[in-house]
């Protein structure tokens, strides 16, 4: 009997589940058929592995050859199984000899010259292997990536002719080698923004516990400018984090770039973009910007402008940290703990509607455009904050001394320790009992909170986000008990919960 058997992975999400590329040939008519819930490229492949396997100087069996994908019930999809059924036809047939097979994984496109071409997900598969204690074979493009994973065992190989080659022990194959990691120098500085002490002060907290934040002020108040330079202001990323995030951009359309590596994600997406682009989706489910924003920043910058609906989705994301994505044929879950910046204009003309600007909004006009941030949506940020138009004075002049991110991000680094140490997360991303346990308050400071719910109708929700946003402060001030200074402030942050509801 013709048979082989030689091992891979599917992705599904950013998880790679094991596939066994079962080859089977047979007497009877030339054919070559795929089962196993193959899609079209998938399907496509006998072709390419038809012409590689000639072009490189093998037989392509001219007998009935049978290709079982297990499971059957995974759906498989991409250019990856090229290489897998390319090695099961030549060990089938007698070719290359299935020596110890069992002990390797193989991935890669094939080009019809048998060239190796690329593949997605190569963070996620030499997990996958390494896990399972397999030898990875990749092609060259893929395995430097790969090479990322410690201690997993990975070979590269540019050309179909070069792994046979060392099948037959002829020659050996190369192990990647993994591009030196550059520390990334920000260019974007805190002390490039004049003013706004108060939105650079929430801005800190904000990077301290990883609060969302939502800022409301004209056009040209420095929204935007300070948003875009919280990526310099968060702590690094550990090592696991970083092979999250990159293992999320590896299976994406965009791919990854090996020097972003350890690199906080800034996304920014227009506010055209749809629901789906955003929490992803797909009848083959790709990551969306939530969670291509994972471990990093998302920023909706002219927030009002978003459809409402495209915004609710963004609710339960929002509490889970995690998206699953449900479709007719398959299901996928991706991560999404991203920290939100959010920034929009008091009304439709960007003015403050206080009666002293240039608006010339209706109530009517003003409520419409409040109305797009749904309560629910907005109760899940913890800091709202306004940022009003600048004076002239303090923008021409330059008398004020300007802290750098440099300096602030000393403070969110000691925050960050003293949070860890804690309870090895940040205050964001506390439960409700662990907020009850690190967040206690004492009688006094009962009292205050009561009253600020009371006059400002806050939730339940609200409530515990206060809490962890007065334990950041606290943090900030290295103080082990919540006073109230530190609560005062917290509560500060929530005062346009009523301007927007």
């Amino acid at each position: 009997m013709s048979y082989a058997s030689i091992n891979t992975q599917a992705l599904n999400g950013i998880s790679a589940l094991p596939v066994s590329v079962e080859v089977h040939i047979s007497s009877g008519l030339p054919a070559l058929s795929i089962v196993g819930l193959p899609e079209a490229a998938v399907r496509e492949s006998k072709d390419r592995v038809r012409a590689a396997i000639i072009n490189s100087g093998f037989d392509f069996p001219m007998q009935r050859i049978t290709v079982n994908l297990a499971p059957a019930d995974l759906p498989k999809d991409g250019g990856r199984y090229d290489l897998p059924i390319a090695i099961g036809i030549l060990v089938a047939s007698k070719q290359i000899p299935d020596n110890n097979l069992q002990d390797y994984e193989f991935h890669g496109e094939l080009a019809l010259s048998g060239e190796l071409r690329p593949v997605s997900g190569a963070l996620p598969v030499a997990m996958g292997a390494k896990k399972l204690n397999r030898t990875l074979i990749l092609p060259t493009d893929s395995a430097s990536l790969a090479a990322l994973i410690k201690q997993a065992d990975i070979f590269q190989a540019s050309y179909l002719l070069d792994i046979c080659r060392y099948l037959h022990q002829q020659q050996d194959l190369a192990r990647p080698l993994t591009a030196p990691i550059i520390k990334r120098i920000y260019n974007l500085d805190m002390s490039d923004v004049k003013g706004q002490h108060r939105a650079k002060r929430a801005l800190e907290i904000a990077a301290a516990g990883r609060h969302n934040m939502l800022m409301v002020g004209p056009p040209g108040t420095g929204k935007t400018m300070l948003a875009s330079r919280l990526s310099g202001l968060l702590p690094a990323l550990t090592e696991q984090q970083a092979i999250d995030t990159a293992s999320i951009r590896s299976i994406s359309h965009q791919g990854f770039n090996i020097k972003e590596w350890g690199q906080r994600p800034f996304r920014a997406p227009h506010h055209t973009a749809s629901g789906v682009a955003l929490v992803g989706g797909g009848s083959n489910p790709k990551p969306g910007e939530i969670s291509l924003a994972h471990n990093g920043v998302l920023f909706l910058d002219e927030l009002t402008e978003f459809d409402r609906h495209t915004l609710d989705v963004l609710r339960e994301p929002l509490e889970t940290g995690s998206i699953t994505i449900s479709r007719a044929a398959r299901q996928a879950e991706f991560p999404a703990n991203f920290q939100l910046i959010a920034a929009m204009n008091p009304c439709p003309q960007g003015y403050n509607c206080d009666g002293k600007s240039l608006c010339q909004c209706t109530h009517e006009q003003q409520r419409k455009h409040r109305s797009r941030i749904s309560a629910p949506l907005l109760d899940r940020i913890d800091i709202h904050i306004e940022v009003p138009a600048i004076d002239r004075k303090a923008l021409i002049e330059n008398n004020e001394t300007i802290e750098s991110s440099e300096a602030i991000k000393q403070r969110i680094d000691a925050a960050n320790q003293k949070q860890q140490q804690r309870c090895g997360k940040t205050n964001a991303e506390l439960s409700s009992r662990e907020t009850e346990n690190f967040c206690a308050l004492k009688n006094a400071e009962v009292k205050l909170l009561d009253q600020a719910m009371e006059k400002l109708k806050l939730s339940a929700r609200a409530y515990h986000r206060i809490l962890r946003m007065s334990r950041t402060i606290a943090d900030l001030d290295d103080a082990d008990d919540i006073e109230a200074k530190h609560l005062s402030e917290a509560i500060s942050y929530r005062s346009l919960d009523r301007f927007i509801s």
